[in-house]
């Protein structure tokens, strides 16, 4: 997948890159950020190392069963440089269900984010789509935490690199409950995150790019322009309401939304957890 960010540069040897990244996620050790040795790499560089990352990961037995969408709060387009977000797939592998164990020992340096997650109920394909056209295609929203995880070392990244890096995927837990949007408003869909029972943050969901449906026809008109489209069952992960929260063996977070629920994750040191997928 790509992004309207121009062309990438001759030379950038994405194949090269790609690997080191693959080999980054087989491994769990960091490799230095690309644009240490290139500062100028952007946007463009970095959805040309994705397209070819994701094919090794696809030939490993993986599968997209959505995509997840970065940097749709102001705050953090601010922070990164950007008037846009950034996308990538969401694979198979890295769904969990409420109240699974997540083994840090799949991780680099994970770090916790609490989404509004819609289910696609109908194909959905770009361009002209508009949050209305969004609406009609969602079979439902449900309460999620995504861990973001990176490749780069000590999360050092800018843009090209979490580009790059699949936009920082690590793992979603989803709900099982899919919650029909009449008369859901997600731009007011307030969420608290707690640790161990204690209240580390809030937030709402206006925060992602000041409606999570807005999300959805952004994501869908990306990659409509290049022939894909969101399909039924889709998971579209909307954008952290809050600031990420890194993670440590023994604690369980919960992230309780209003209207969706509650989502749960048990943080473990080894591989204790069982993945699974979401269905609409």
């Amino acid at each position: 997948m790509s992004d309207p960010a121009g062309s990438e540069r001759v030379g950038l040897d994405a194949p090269g890159k790609a690997r080191a990244l693959y080999e980054a996620r087989g491994t769990r050790v960091p490799i230095a950020p690309f644009t240490d040795a290139d500062p100028s790499l952007g946007m463009a560089e970095g959805y040309a190392i994705q397209r070819e990352l994701l094919p090794l990961l696809l030939a490993d037995g993986d599968r997209v069963v959505g995509y997840k969408v970065g940097l749709t709060s102001t705050a953090m387009q601010r922070l990164v440089g950007v008037d846009s977000p950034d996308h990538g797939p969401v694979l198979a592998s890295t769904v969990y269900r409420d109240g699974d164990a997540l083994p840090l020992d799949r991780f680099i340096a994970p770090k916790v984010e609490a989404e509004i997650v819609f289910v696609m109920g109908e194909r959905l394909l770009g361009p002209g789509v508009g949050p209305t056209d969004a609406t009609g295609a969602v079979a439902g929203a449900a309460a999620s935490m995504e861990i973001v995880d990176s490749r780069i070392a000590d999360w050092r990244i800018k843009l090209a690199d979490t580009v790059a890096d699949l936009a920082s995927n690590g793992a979603v837990a989803v709900s099982s409950r899919v919650v029909p949007l009449e008369g859901l408003d997600t731009r007011l869909i307030g969420m608290t995150l707690t640790r161990n029972g204690e209240l580390i943050d809030t937030g709402a969901g206006a925060a992602a790019l000041g409606d999570p449906l807005a999300v959805v026809a952004w994501l869908a008109n990306v990659l409509g322009e290049h022939g894909v489209a969101l399909e039924p069952g889709h998971l579209v992960m909307t954008g952290a309401l809050h600031a990420a929260v890194p993670l440590a063996a023994g604690e369980v977070y919960r992230a309780e939304f209003d209207r969706l629920g509650p989502v749960s994750l048990r943080v473990t040191a080894g591989a204790a957890g069982s993945e699974g997928e979401v269905a609409a």
